[in-house]
């Protein structure tokens, strides 16, 4: 009942107010809660794979905790997942054999991506990775995922990380996408990527520009994205002007494991 009372009160002060406005300012207030009113069930209606052609796909952690992939599967929009399987030199995500065995089970194009810590040994991160990321289970080119210097300066922290890309190529017979931040990329890494296809994430309206006029051929849009199928947030990528998927199919050999 105190509560009944109280909202009637709130309701009557809200009516007040709109009451002693101006002609002029009701009718803004009421285009001001309208407009309002549309940008919120937009935001939560369209993503933007609703609305574009473009190939549109996923990556996913521990975080997204447990992941419904036959409702996924479902979603024809998602053509791909990126899914974590290691950090460093000893951390191997929790639901990583998990995700993969399910989304493949339900027909997504599959790959696996690795954290890098520049301060732990190559050899160490690569050891760890290719427990996890075996060749027979990948349908996408591996994934390295650099977004901090671990506290080294540039030249160092460079250094460290294309020993490691180096070594995945080598042990992979092709050379690994890289993931980036647009800022972290112009920093640390901008004129020295030739070699290496990039996913550049950058949460805003506008596609990612690089200071060196490095190609983006992917692009993760948003890290606050809504799939059915995932509770929470789940990070969206899409393929950028002409580049498809085909590029970074990941190019079985006979023998592998």
């Amino acid at each position: 009942m105190w509560l009944s009372v109280k909202k009637i009160k709130k309701s009557c002060v809200y009516a007040f107010f709109i009451l002693t406005l101006s002609p002029i300012m009701k009718r803004l207030y009421v285009l001001l809660i309208i407009s309002l009113f549309v940008s919120v069930v937009s935001a939560q209606t369209y993503e933007c794979e609703d609305t574009c052609t473009h190939i549109h796909g996923i990556d996913i952690s521990h975080y997204q905790g447990e992941v419904f992939w036959e409702t996924i599967g479902e979603n024809t929009k998602m053509a791909y997942v990126y899914i974590k399987a290691t950090e460093g030199g000893d951390r191997i995500d929790a639901r990583y054999e998990q995700n993969i065995k399910y989304a493949h089970e339900y027909g997504l194009k599959v790959g696996s991506y690795h954290f890098y810590r520049a301060r732990t040994p190559q050899e160490e991160q690569l050891a760890n990775f290719v427990l996890q990321c075996r060749p027979s289970e990948q349908d996408l080119i591996p994934m390295i995922d650099v977004e901090t210097t671990s506290g080294l300066p540039t030249e160092e922290f460079c250094d460290s990380l294309f020993k490691f890309l180096e070594l995945v190529e080598h042990t992979y017979r092709q050379r690994p996408l890289v993931y980036s931040g647009t800022n972290f990329y112009n920093k640390h890494l901008a004129g020295k990527m030739d070699r290496y296809m990039l996913m550049i994430a950058q949460y805003q309206d506008r596609p990612p520009v690089l200071n060196d006029d490095h190609d983006v051929a992917m692009w993760q849009y948003t890290g606050k994205g809504h799939l059915s199928g995932i509770r929470g947030y789940v990070d969206k990528s899409r393929f950028m002007g002409d580049h498809r998927l085909r590029e970074i199919r990941f190019r079985h050999r006979r023998g592998e494991m």
